[in-house]
C-alpha cells in the first residue's frame, strides 16, 4: 500500500507560512494558519486569441493545411479588388511568425478545402473559379503544386480536412445545397455517406478520412448550429454550437477535440467555441470579428487567417490570429533578492532570472551618479568592480559576464563614454559618436545598437557597435527618449514607449507613447503598438521574444504593467508586485529580472519572472 511518506520520502512537514522546496502536490503544514497546504501549477481556464502578422496577400474563402498552427501553408480564397476576378492562387507559407509567398496553385479558385499536416505536405480540392465550381485536387510537396485526381461532384462552400492522403469533404453547394461526402485516399476520392443536414458555408476539421468533425452552415433562410461527427463509415448529430452560424473557421485535432471561430451570426463575430468531445464551450472571442476565414492546427495552438468583415477597411483582411488553448501556464513576478545599493537610472544586462548584472545608475542619499556593480545568482546580488567612471542613464547591452554601457549623463554631464564589462572588471572602449543620456540600448558587448536618447533635446540618432566602434546609421523618423528596447545585435532590434517630438495632445510633445518600431539592420519599421503607453519603462529579449516593463504611465502615476511582444503583437501578462520606473532587466519571456527604479521613491527591489507559477490550497474540514 502507497503512503504520503512512500510517495514523497518524508512525512509531512511543518513550515511557518509556505514549505521552502515544496513540489507539486505535497502536502504541508502552515503553523502559522494552522492549516494543511498543498501546491499545485497556476493555469489558464479559457484559450485566447493574440494577434499575428499579417499574410502578404489580403483574401477570404481561403484554405490551409489543416493541422498546424506554427508550420501552416493557405492557399486560394478571393478578394474582388485583385484581379482577375478576384479568385486567387497565391499560396503562402506561414513559420510560426511569418508568412511567405511560395508556388501558386495551378488554378486558382475559392470557398473549397484544405488538409495537410503542415507547410510542406497538403491537398486542395473543389471550390469555385472564376465562374464554375470545380473538382479539381492539387498536392503540395512542399516545393510546388501537382495536379492529381478530382472529386466525383464539384461544388463549393463545404469543409473537411485531413492529411495529404486521407483526407474528407463534406457539403457545401453544387446546384443545390448538398450532404454529399467524398473520402481521399492518397489516390482517388470515393462517395460516402452523406451528412445528415445538408448546408453550405460551414465549419469543419479532420484528422484523416475516417475521423472528422462539421458544424455550423446555412441552407436559405436556416443558419444552423449542427454539429455532426465522421467515424469513418457514417455521420452522427452531436450537441450544436452555442452560437449558430455561417462561415465559420475550424480546427482541430480529432472529432473529440476541435476549435470553431468567427462567422455570421447573422452580425459578423468573433466567437470561439472549444469542442471536447460531447459538447462546445464558449471561449475568448478573436480580436477582430470575421467570417470566411481559414483556420489550422489543435486546441492548443492554433491559426486564424484572413477572412472578410464590410465593417472593416479594407473589408477583405490579411489578419492572422494565434490560438493558446486553455491549461496553459501563467506567468508571474516573485520577490527576490533585493541590491545591495538602491537606485534609480541604472543600467542592465543579464540572460535570465538567475543570471544578471546591475551597473551605474543615481542613487541616496544626496542622488549621485554610482559607478557600482552587482552580479545576481538568482537568490542575491554580490558587489562587482565599479565602472570607471559613475554615470546614470546610459544604455546598455549583453549579459551577466560580457556586457557594455555607454552614452548616459556622469559628473561632466552628457557623455560619449563607453565600457565593457569582461566578467571582472570594466574597460573604457570606443565611444559613441554623440553625448546623450536616456537612451535605450539592446545587443551583446561585440554587437550593439545605441537608439536616441536626449542632450540637449530629443534625439534621432541611431549608432551601431561592432566591438571597436560606434557607427553612425538610419535615423528614427522622431527624436525619442527615456523609451525601451530589447534586441539579439546590432542588425536586430526593437524600441518601444517615451516620449518623442511627434504632435502630442496639447501644444507640447507627444507623451507617454505606446509606438513601436522594429530594426533589421538598415531600416526602421513602425510596427504595432503596446496596449498602455508609458515611459520610463525597461525592456528585455529579443525582437520575437520580449518583455515592456514597468514605466510612467500619467505624471506622476507608475504602473507594473507588463506585456510581452510575440514579434507581430503584445499581450498583457501579470504586473510587478510594486509599480515603478526608472528600472533595469535582463533575461528572457521565459526567465526575467526586474531591478532598482523609483516607486517613487528609490528602490533596490528586484523581482523575479517565471513563465510558470503556482497556486497554495488550504484543506479545510468541517
Amino acid at each position: 500500500m502507497s503512503t504520503y511518506k512512500k510517495e514523497f520520502g518524508t512525512g509531512v512537514q511543518n513550515a511557518a507560512g509556505t514549505l521552502s522546496g515544496v513540489v507539486e502536490g505535497q502536502l504541508w503544514y502552515d503553523s502559522t494558519a494552522a492549516s494543511f497546504k498543498y501546491q499545485y501549477p497556476t493555469l489558464t481556464t479559457a484559450g485566447a486569441w493574440r494577434t499575428g502578422n499579417n499574410m502578404n496577400t489580403a483574401r477570404a474563402a481561403l484554405e490551409a493545411s489543416s493541422q498546424s498552427g506554427t508550420a501552416a501553408l493557405v492557399f486560394a480564397g478571393t478578394n474582388p479588388g485583385t484581379p482577375p476576378g478576384g479568385v486567387q492562387a497565391v499560396t503562402e507559407s506561414y513559420d510560426g511568425t511569418s508568412w511567405t509567398e511560395v508556388a501558386d496553385l495551378n488554378t486558382g479558385r475559392q470557398a473549397g478545402v484544405g488538409s495537410g499536416a503542415s507547410n510542406t505536405s497538403a491537398l486542395m480540392t473543389l471550390g469555385e473559379t472564376d465562374t464554375v465550381n470545380t473538382g479539381a485536387t492539387e498536392s503540395w510537396n512542399g516545393t510546388s503544386w501537382t495536379e492529381v485526381a478530382d472529386a466525383n461532384t464539384a461544388r463549393r462552400l463545404l469543409a473537411g480536412g485531413g492529411t495529404q492522403t486521407s483526407a474528407i469533404a463534406a457539403g457545401g453547394y453544387s446546384t443545390t445545397d448538398v450532404g454529399l461526402t467524398e473520402t481521399w485516399n492518397g489516390t482517388s476520392w470515393t462517395e460516402v455517406s452523406d451528412l445528415n443536414t445538408a448546408r453550405r458555408v460551414l465549419g469543419g476539421m479532420g484528422q484523416d478520412n475516417t475521423n472528422a468533425l462539421v458544424f455550423g452552415g446555412k441552407v436559405p433562410g436556416t443558419t444552423y448550429g449542427n454539429t455532426e461527427s465522421w467515424n469513418g463509415s457514417s455521420w452522427t448529430e452531436v450537441n450544436d454550437l452555442n452560437t449558430a452560424r455561417e462561415g465559420l473557421g475550424g480546427s482541430g485535432a480529432s472529432n473529440t477535440s476541435a476549435l470553431a471561430m468567427g462567422g455570421e451570426a447573422p452580425a459578423f463575430t468573433g466567437a470561439t467555441e472549444q469542442w471536447d468531445g460531447t459538447s462546445w464551450t464558449e471561449q475568448n472571442d478573436l480580436n477582430n470579428a470575421r467570417a470566411r476565414a481559414t483556420g489550422s492546427g489543435t486546441t492548443s495552438a492554433s491559426l486564424a487567417a484572413g477572412g472578410f468583415n464590410p465593417a472593416r477597411s479594407p473589408v477583405y483582411l490579411a489578419d492572422t490570429e494565434e490560438w493558446l488553448g486553455p491549461g496553459q501556464p501563467v506567468g508571474a513576478w516573485s520577490t527576490g533578492g533585493s541590491l545591495n545599493n538602491a537606485r534609480l537610472r541604472l543600467g542592465g544586462a543579464g540572460e535570465s532570472s538567475s543570471s544578471s548584472l546591475a551597473f551605474g545608475g543615481e542613487g541616496p542619499p544626496a542622488n549621485l551618479n554610482t559607478g557600482n556593480t552587482e552580479s545576481y545568482d538568482g537568490t542575491s546580488w554580490t558587489e562587482v568592480n565599479d565602472l570607471n567612471v559613475g554615470k546614470k542613464a546610459g544604455g546598455s547591452a549583453g549579459t551577466q559576464t560580457s556586457a557594455l554601457y555607454f552614452g548616459g549623463n556622469d559628473p561632466v554631464g552628457d557623455t560619449v563614454s563607453n565600457e565593457s564589462w569582461n566578467g571582472t572588471s570594466w574597460t573604457e572602449v570606443g565611444d559613441l559618436n554623440t553625448a546623450r543620456r536616456d537612451l535605450p540600448g539592446a545587443g551583446t558587448q561585440t554587437s550593439a545598437i545605441a537608439i536616441g536618447g536626449y542632450g540637449p533635446t530629443y534625439m534621432t540618432n541611431v549608432e551601431t557597435w561592432n566591438g571597436t566602434s560606434w557607427t553612425e546609421t538610419t535615423d528614427l523618423a522622431n527624436g525619442r527618449f527615456n523609451s525601451a528596447s530589447f534586441g539579439a545585435d546590432s542588425t536586430s532590434a526593437l524600441v518601444f514607449g517615451g516620449f518623442d517630438t511627434s504632435p502630442g495632445p496639447g501644444t507640447g510633445p507627444a507623451d507617454f507613447l505606446s509606438s513601436a518600431f522594429e530594426w533589421n539592420g538598415s531600416t526602421w519599421t513602425s510596427v504595432n503598438s503596446m496596449n498602455s503607453g508609458r515611459n520610463q519603462l525597461t525592456g528585455t529579449g529579443v525582437v520575437s521574444s520580449g518583455f515592456a516593463i514597468g514605466g510612467e504611465i500619467s505624471t506622476p502615476a507608475l504602473t507594473g504593467a507588463t506585456e510581452e511582444w510575440n514579434g507581430a503583437s503584445w499581450t498583457e501578462l501579470a504586473d510587478l508586485n510594486t509599480a515603478r520606473e526608472q528600472l533595469a532587466s535582463g533575461g528572457t519571456t521565459s526567465s526575467a529580472l526586474a531591478f532598482g527604479g523609483a516607486t517613487p521613491t528609490i528602490t533596490a527591489a528586484t523581482e523575479e519572472w517565471s513563465s510558470s507559477s503556482n497556486t497554495v490550497k488550504t484543506i479545510t474540514t468541517s
